[in-house]
């Protein structure tokens, strides 16, 4: 477990255990953060003690997949996001909550995929504003979690590129089916991105709006004002790529149709020319008589017949290309 004590914007004590936290936040001076990870009921219901917050705040952790949003109560904000993580290839968010009191920030993490180490190291690095309280940690939360998003959606961009251009390559490194399973993966992951971010424009906008006054500094607020920026662009990112996506798919129909229509002309071309001798042929070998019936020209006519049919149907189906 994580516990940080600021007190006028100065980092005062770490490390003390959940139960001094009330003794603390009577004091509008100090401003407190900890954090839990995989909590128990037992634990969050500790910390909903401490802090007086609302039982279905407390409910909504304990429910997973909830989708990214701000729910605002009488004395603190709920906030849920979730920071990017994968499990061999297959994009598996992390949700985060958090819990905004005038002084307090709880960060409750679903599993330790989600780095809070690197949140933290975000608020050192900007410690000049951490006299700003809340409104300083909640934004370096954000701005990790949205950064990340971001970095993401570039990655995604780049893979997208990739395929767009081995689709009209003639020798691809991999074949159609694996092309066509990269495809669906990343399609796959699209989506489960998508439920993530998008979302995130409200949770922003919220927190942006003049009356909520947990976070509501005119020092901060130009900095919200940039995530909210970056989530804008990484929702619409997502989009385009999104569409992008569909529209690869469906050249890749288009293409397998034309290559399955290419194929079907030159087998029907074929057959076409190997039909014409089995039909001289076929004559030749009735039991009737025939011009050159029992004589050795007869062959060589037979022959020649096949020979140049076969011969002009060929150059008749190149020169149409469907051979």
């Amino acid at each position: 477990m994580h516990t940080r004590l600021y007190r006028n914007g100065v980092l005062e004590k770490e490390g003390f255990p959940v139960e001094e936290v009330s003794d603390y936040v009577e004091d509008e001076a100090n401003t407190v953060w900890f954090d839990l990870c995989a909590p128990t009921p037992e634990d969050l219901a500790v910390v909903g003690e401490e802090l007086g917050l609302h039982e279905l705040a407390v409910e909504d952790v304990l429910s997973d997949h909830q989708r990214p949003k701000v729910d605002i109560y009488q004395n603190h904000l709920f906030i849920t996001v979730y920071g990017v993580h994968f499990d061999d290839g297959r994009l598996d968010p992390v949700e985060v909550n958090a819990f905004v009191t005038k002084n307090a920030l709880v960060t409750v993490r679903q599993s330790d995929h989600f780095d809070i180490g690197e949140v933290v190291k975000r608020w050192d690095a900007a410690k000049r504003l951490a006299d700003h309280g809340v409104a300083f940690l909640l934004h370096g939360l954000l701005d990790y979690v949205v950064d990340g998003q971001f970095d993401l959606v570039q990655e995604f961009d780049t893979r997208v590129e990739s395929l767009e251009d081995l689709l009209f390559e003639e020798e691809a490194p991999i074949d159609g089916r694996q092309l066509q399973r990269t495809m669906y993966d990343l399609r796959k992951n699209m989506a489960r991105f998508r439920k993530i971010t998008m979302p995130m424009r409200e949770v922003v906008g919220t927190l942006l709006r003049r009356d909520q006054e947990v976070v509501a500094d005119p020092v901060m607020a130009p900095y919200y004002e940039d995530v909210y920026d970056h989530v804008v662009r990484v929702a619409e990112w997502t989009e385009s790529l999104r569409d992008l996506l569909a529209n690869m798919r469906e050249t890749r129909l288009a293409q397998q149709g034309f290559r399955l229509n290419e194929i079907m002309k030159r087998v029907t071309s074929w057959a076409a020319i190997i039909a014409v001798p089995t039909a001289i042929t076929g004559f030749y070998g009735m039991n009737v008589p025939y011009p050159g019936a029992g004589h050795p020209w007869g062959v060589w006519v037979a022959s020649a017949m096949v020979a140049v049919a076969s011969v002009a149907l060929y150059a008749i189906f190149k020169k149409k290309d469907w051979l």
